[in-house]
């Protein structure tokens, strides 16, 4: 017997006797009461970060000791398209998993009825530079961004560009569904895996300046990106980039002699 099977009766009770109203009011009870990890919580929201996509369980693994710190989080995409009353799945995932952070959100529609305590949300594109810029002049810098907007492969880099200069040192950045980057109608490219407008090919160039300070090209001047990206993890329609100083060379310290 499955460790879950004894939950079955449980589980058929709820979904047989509760309107879904109560059981939204239940899950959020529960999600309160234990501390869940991230991919029961996304389950226990509805968010397809788990289930849809398996995002959660890389989110752990660079969020788990981040968790419990207060953090600027913010996550482009609300979800729920232009109904006002629906959407936000993740944003209380976010809320429940940082209990001491506060989270943002952008969206392209107006989603200010889903706001409550520790939620905001601005409207307009993560197109539009000087929106991006004003939420960052108004809530930021942010610790944490996370990509899960309109995932057209413009609107990607323009917030990209844009957002990972002004979040803070040590921050950590999250484009999802990277897949369009091979979709045409979003701007993608399947038939020339080199075509450098995708957005895989932008973010796969920039690991070449993880190296930058090896490349033997005298009077290179590194980018910004090749200065203060430190880290880069790449998984299925998921990319995760560390901000830093990638300034100095991290060479271990020389021992001493007769030291061991």
């Amino acid at each position: 017997m499955g460790k879950y099977k004894l939950l079955d009766p449980v589980l058929s009770f709820v979904r047989n006797n509760l309107s879904l109203r109560q059981r939204r009011a239940l899950r959020i009870i529960l999600a309160n009461i234990f501390p869940w990890g991230l991919n029961t919580l996304a389950s226990i929201y509805g968010s397809d970060k788990w289930g849809g996509h398996f995002y959660t369980t890389h989110y752990h693994e660079h969020f788990r000791k981040l968790r419990y710190k207060k953090l600027k989080i913010l996550e482009i995409g609300v979800g729920g398209y232009e109904d006002p009353h629906y959407g936000g799945a993740s944003l209380r995932m976010w809320k429940r998993y940082f209990p001491q952070s506060m989270i943002y959100s952008i969206d392209i529609y107006d989603k200010s009825p889903l706001q409550e305590k520790r939620i905001r949300i601005f409207q307009g594109s993560q197109a539009d530079e000087a929106f991006l810029k004003k939420v960052c002049d108004e809530a930021g810098p942010f610790d944490i961004i996370i990509d899960d907007g309109s995932h057209i492969v413009s609107h990607v880099l323009t917030s990209f560009k844009t957002l990972f200069p002004l979040m803070k040192e040590g921050g950590i950045y999250a484009i999802e569904d990277t897949q369009t980057s091979y979709c045409s109608s979003d701007g993608g490219n399947s038939k020339d895996l080199d075509d450098p407008k995708t957005s895989m090919n932008f973010i796969k160039k920039l690991t070449d300046g993880l190296n930058y300070r090896e490349f033997n090209l005298p009077g290179y001047v590194p980018s910004y990106f090749d200065r203060h990206i430190v880290a880069m993890h790449f998984y299925h329609n998921l990319v995760i980039i560390h901000k830093g100083e990638n300034n100095e060379p991290r060479y271990p310290p020389l021992l001493k002699e007769g030291s061991s």
